[in-house]
C-alpha cells in the first residue's frame, strides 16, 4: 500500500511524507481500492493544522470495493463513493440517523481515521454507495461535495422565488450554485477570478465580481463558501432582515466577526457540513449539477507537493493513487 501522511509540526502546519506502511483495514470494513480522490480546502486546512490531524488525508474519493466481511460481500467489485463519517452504532446520534455528529465518531481523512489519500482505504459497508456505470471517476470523485451542497436544500427553505448569493467562486461554490439553481432560486455567484467567474456563467448562475457585489441586504439567502476569515462578514451584509445565512466555510483558527447586525436584524445563521449522498449521485447522473468542468488537473500520489501547489489556484485537483 502507498500513501501519503502528514503529522503536526513542532514549528506550526504539518510534515508530509510518502508511506509504503500498511494501512489497517478493520475488520468489519470493507478494503477500497481508491481510483482517484479530491483534494479540497479542507485538505489544505489540515495541512496547515487543521484539526491537528496525523495520518492519511483526503475525503473526497472513488473506488473498488475489494474485500469485505461476511454479509457485506455482495459489495466485492463494486465501484462506490463513500460517505465519510464513521459514528460509534450506538448513541442517541448514530440511532436517530444522524452519526455525522457521533460525538466519538471517526471522519475519514480528518479525524482519527486514514483517508483517500492513498492506493487503500476502509469504511463499512453501511457508508458506501454505488456509482451508476454512466458516471465516469471524474464525475463521480466529486460526489462528496455535491453532497454537503444538498445538504442546504434540507435546513433551509429554497424555492422559485428564493434570491440566494453565494459567495466564493472556488469548486464548492459552483456545486452549491448549481445544487440551488437547480431548485429553482435564482442564484448569484459572487468572485473574485475572472475564468471561474465565466464558468459560473456557463453554468447558468449570475455572476458577479467581489470588486463590484450587489447591494446589501437584497438577498434571501446568502452562504459563504470563500474558505476565508472575512466570508461571513460579507454573507452578513448581503442577506436581508429575517433572511438567512449559511456558513460552509471551515477556517483554520479565529474568526473576528461583528454580530450585532444579525441580532437587530433577526438574521438566522445555519452551520452546514455534509449532505446527503442519495440526492447528489441523482443530481450529477441526470445533469442538474456538472462536475467534470471544474477537474483542472490530476497527479500521480508521488507528486503531492505539484497537486497541492495547483489547488491553491485551480479549481478541482485529483490525486491518483
Amino acid at each position: 500500500m502507498r500513501s501519503l501522511r502528514v503529522a503536526p509540526s513542532s514549528e506550526g502546519g504539518t510534515t508530509r511524507r510518502l508511506s509504503d506502511e500498511e494501512i489497517e483495514i478493520r475488520s468489519d470494513e470493507c478494503r477500497i481500492r481508491v481510483l482517484a480522490a479530491g483534494i479540497c480546502g479542507t485538505d489544505l486546512q489540515i495541512l496547515e493544522g487543521y484539526a491537528g490531524f496525523a495520518g492519511v488525508p483526503g475525503h473526497e474519493f472513488v473506488g473498488i470495493v475489494e474485500t469485505a466481511p461476511d454479509g457485506d460481500r455482495h459489495w466485492i467489485g463494486t465501484r462506490v463513493v463513500g460517505e465519510i463519517n464513521v459514528g460509534c452504532g450506538g448513541c442517541h446520534w448514530c440511532h436517530a440517523g444522524t452519526s455525522n455528529h457521533c460525538p466519538t465518531r471517526s471522519v475519514l481523512g480528518i479525524v482519527n481515521r486514514h483517508g483517500a489519500f492513498a492506493t487503500h482505504l476502509s469504511l463499512p459497508a453501511a457508508n458506501l454507495h454505488r456509482v451508476p456505470e454512466r458516471l465516469n471517476d471524474a464525475a463521480a470523485v466529486l460526489v462528496e461535495p455535491t453532497a454537503a451542497a444538498c445538504e442546504i436544500l434540507t435546513q433551509v427553505d429554497v424555492g422559485p422565488q428564493s434570491r440566494v448569493a453565494v459567495i466564493g467562486d472556488g469548486r464548492m461554490g459552483l456545486l452549491v450554485g448549481q445544487v440551488l439553481r437547480a431548485a429553482g432560486a435564482k442564484t448569484t455567484l459572487i468572485g473574485r477570478h475572472d475564468r471561474k467567474l465565466r464558468l459560473a456563467a456557463k453554468l447558468g448562475l449570475i455572476p458577479r465580481t467581489a470588486a463590484e457585489p450587489p447591494a446589501e441586504k437584497s438577498f434571501d439567502i446568502s452562504i459563504d463558501v470563500t474558505g476565508r476569515a472575512d466570508g461571513l462578514k460579507s454573507a452578513l451584509a448581503l442577506v436581508r432582515p429575517r433572511g438567512t445565512v449559511v456558513m460552509k466555510s471551515t477556517v483554520h483558527g479565529d474568526t473576528a466577526v461583528t454580530l450585532w447586525p444579525a441580532i437587530v436584524d433577526e438574521v438566522t445563521l445555519v452551520g452546514s457540513r455534509c449532505g446527503p449522498f442519495d440526492a447528489a449521485l441523482e443530481r450529477i447522473s441526470d445533469g442538474r449539477v456538472l462536475t467534470e468542468p471544474l477537474i483542472e488537473h490530476s497527479f500521480p500520489l508521488d507528486e503531492h507537493h505539484a497537486a497541492f501547489a495547483a489547488t491553491r489556484t485551480s479549481l478541482k485537483v485529483l490525486l491518483r493513487p
